[in-house]
């Protein structure tokens, strides 16, 4: 059984094949999905595959290159919106993505930290985008987590072993996509290395950042295969055990049965 913890489902290049996407996920042994809101456009799609899909769940979140054009999305925003479905099952994706800065860097903070309030309020994960902001991430995360219930997850870790480590220190989760299987991706296989099989999680991120062999196509679910694969190697551990290590860590930090 695997799980693939971060795909976009409601990106056209999937949502218009959907039922394709999910019979190839499923031919692989994926057996659940996690499709991420980006933007309160992209709830309105989410909503519809959650509720058409038994084993696909659910965010609400708005990404970071977003947070400028949703300035009313705030933490009471936030909680309604998850409460009205009992599939979302996580808040994100947020974070802060200071190499595009698509939207001023203060008003993504201000949303990270309505999102984190909004997460820990309802006890379910936030799933956190990071790109270009590991001080800052890590400041906030470490500032917030002081006085909260706050489970957390970095989706699609590229960071360095010092940030790795801190946010491990803070008991975080770390999700790994097919970035891994990249040529020139021997700095991260390190840090990998070193992250305990307990804390690891897989994704795709579809359907971008499609692994090796399928470079430079859309991504899809059925290719975290290969991820897997190349986590394997690095930890020199069997598939199996990666497959039941991050499935169980899916499992355990979104509390689904």
């Amino acid at each position: 059984m695997i799980i693939d913890s971060h795909c976009h489902l409601d990106y056209p290049s999937l949502y218009d094949q959907l039922d394709q996407v999910i019979n190839r996920a499923e031919k692989n042994d994926i057996k659940y999905l996690l499709t991420i809101c980006t933007s309160i456009e992209s709830y309105k799609k989410i909503e519809l595959i959650v509720n058409k899909y038994k084993n696909i769940y659910g965010t609400f979140g708005i990404h970071p290159h977003e947070t400028k054009n949703h300035i009313e999305v705030d933490k009471k925003f936030i909680i309604n919106k998850k409460k009205e479905n009992n599939k979302i099952i996580g808040i994100g994706e947020t974070g802060l993505d200071f190499y595009y800065n698509h939207s001023e860097k203060k008003i993504q903070i201000k949303s990270f930290i309505e999102h984190i309030n909004a997460a820990s309020e309802l006890g379910i994960p936030i799933i956190v985008h990071s790109r270009n902001a590991e001080v800052e991430t890590y400041d906030i995360l470490k500032t917030e987590m002081k006085n909260k219930n706050l489970k957390v997850l970095l989706h699609c870790f590229t960071g360095s072993g010092d940030f790795a480590k801190k946010i491990l220190d803070l008991n975080c989760y770390i999700s790994i996509s097919g970035i891994i299987t990249f040529n020139k991706s021997d700095d991260l296989a390190e840090v990998v290395s070193n992250i305990p099989i307990n804390k690891l999680l897989v994704e795709t991120d579809s359907p971008y950042l499609a692994p090796v062999p399928y470079r430079g196509k859309n991504n899809e679910p059925s290719f975290i295969k290969h991820t897997i694969s190349k986590i394997s190697k690095i930890k020199k551990i069997l598939e199996k055990e990666v497959i039941n290590n991050t499935s169980k860590n899916f499992i355990d930090l979104f509390d689904i049965n």
